[in-house]
């Protein structure tokens, strides 16, 4: 009978620990949950005066802010991805870009300029890397209706889908953000 109540009480204890575990786990996720996608929105992207000064006003005047559809792709729409293992190795790379805020590597419009070519590059990059990943998110070449395109925008759209092997950014730089300072497209 002691053997008995003490097997219990141990059963009890077991449960309640792995209760109490299961209970931490979800509520640190969803605290870790809601501190990832807070920093995905415009406000926080925007809350330091470099993107504020900078490349968001830029986007302010760009199709992806302001179009007849009325659909509003945001910074990470375009920055950051949608899948988990992708968006927090995003997310690590974000961490360089705070390190750089606290360090004052662009504190200023002078600054910013000076690196925006390097910046940009970097975007560009990632996006080859990934395969435009971020702009299929919302744009679907099956979906395209090339008869409702511009006759230029379509026969380049058409010869980009034949050649099978660019992608989105190697053609559309400078869509929601101005392009660096004596940037040639031609040197692509």
């Amino acid at each position: 009978m002691e053997k008995e109540l003490a097997f219990l009480k141990l059963e009890k204890r077991v449960l309640t620990v792995f209760v109490t575990g299961v209970a931490v786990g979800i509520i640190l996720w969803g605290g870790f949950h809601t501190v990832v996608e807070m920093t995905n929105s415009p406000d926080f992207c925007t809350s330091c005066h470099e993107m504020a000064q900078t490349v968001f006003p830029e986007y302010k005047k760009s199709v992806h802010y302001s179009n007849a559809s009325g659909v509003r792709a945001t910074c990470a729409d375009c920055h950051v991805p949608k899948e988990w293992g992708p968006k927090m190795v995003r997310k690590i790379q974000a961490s360089n870009e705070l390190i750089h805020k606290m360090l004052g590597t662009i504190d200023t419009k002078e600054k910013f300029e000076a690196k925006r070519a390097e910046l940009a590059e970097r975007v560009w990059l990632n996006m080859q890397q990934s395969d435009s990943r971020e702009c299929r998110n919302c744009h679907d070449k099956a979906a395209m209706d090339f008869h409702k395109q511009r006759k230029r925008s379509a026969e380049k759209m058409e010869r980009a889908f034949a050649k099978g092997k660019e992608t989105c950014i190697d053609c559309h730089k400078g869509i929601a953000h101005k392009l660096p300072e004596g940037y040639d497209d031609d040197d692509d």
